[in-house]
């Protein structure tokens, strides 16, 4: 198993590219997404895996449809013992997924059957997870339903964003993918069979309108949100029509403990001072910390008060 072909395309599949390439095995061809225009200027940039891939002399490939003939001839061409996917962004199909004797290996950020999708990092903090992990399995035709390989587990601290978590977690992937191939080599891995159902809603990809704040949820649950939606998409509100990003946020008291927050609706500004906009919700209350009007820079509390009056009163959201 010495000849190995990578499939990813960001930076959570860098980590593990790095760590096969100082390990003894051989990358042969890294196959990553095409490159995608970024910023104002729309200038094509390439993704993580690419740019560590030509830092490190490895041949790059970026097919716009990995299914494509052409691409099945050019695999089968390089001989891969394995091939190695880490957030590949394309469905791999049944005859790439037959081709290499030892089976194709994906790096999968949840303790799987839990969180199958796109995004199974963010969407286990938006959940209230206490504990996550990291998976290798086998790939199927199915969408994260492979036999599982070997998984190691983490707690999520109450601290933990979408940021700080992917980092992580890439990290342990990385690792683990490297034990996973010595488990195969030396036979001391049984895989499991993941049960047809998920514990978990599907993890689907996140889009700007999953950061939208529902003041009536409690505060806790919208505390879970914004940190899981950090550093992106992020979570808003509207403050005076304007989009208001969330950065940091602190949960104060259960609604019923806090007389100030028995009148008003949710959303509704309570408190305005340097430690924060004190925010009622359906349940408990918010303090924003740091936020980002529309336009603006990222400030704490007391520096956006300092140009930005608001009173109690004051609702946000639509």
């Amino acid at each position: 198993m010495k000849n190995i072909v990578f499939m990813g395309t960001p930076d959570f599949a860098v980590g593990t590219l790095e760590a096969l390439l100082a390990s003894e095995y051989t990358v042969s061809a890294v196959f990553t997404q095409p490159d995608k225009p970024k910023g104002r200027k729309g200038e094509l940039t390439p993704s993580p895996v690419k740019q560590c891939a030509i830092a490190h002399g490895i041949p790059v490939y970026q097919p716009k449809r990995i299914r494509d003939p052409e691409n099945m001839v050019f695999l089968r061409n390089l001989e891969p013992d394995v091939i190695v996917v880490v957030a590949f962004g394309q469905i791999i199909p049944k005859e790439i997924l037959e081709l290499p004797p030892c089976g194709c290996i994906n790096v999968h950020g949840s303790l799987l059957p839990k969180y199958r999708g796109a995004a199974p990092i963010q969407w286990s903090i938006i959940d209230g997870e206490t504990h996550t992990g990291v998976t290798t399995m086998y790939m199927d035709e199915g969408v994260d339903t492979g036999d599982i390989l070997l998984q190691e587990a983490t707690p999520i601290s109450p601290e933990e964003t979408g940021g700080s978590l992917f980092k992580r977690l890439s990290a342990m992937g990385a690792q683990l993918l490297i034990r996973t191939l010595h488990g195969l080599e030396d036979q001391s891995i049984t895989p499991i069979h993941q049960p047809a159902e998920s514990p978990t809603p599907y993890a689907g990809m996140l889009t700007r309108k999953d950061g939208e704040i529902d003041w009536s949820k409690d505060a806790a649950s919208i505390d879970c949100r914004i940190r899981g939606l950090l550093p992106w998409p992020g979570a808003y509100t509207l403050l005076d029509g304007k989009q208001l990003k969330i950065w940091s946020v602190g949960v104060s008291a259960d609604a019923q403990d806090d007389p100030s927050m028995e009148a008003g609706m949710p959303g509704t500004v309570v408190a305005a001072d340097d430690t924060g906009l004190l925010v009622k919700t359906g349940k408990g209350s918010i303090r924003i910390r740091e936020m980002q009007l529309e336009g603006k820079k990222r400030m704490t509390a007391d520096a956006f008060l300092r140009g930005c009056r608001i009173t109690p009163g004051t609702r946000l959201g639509q």
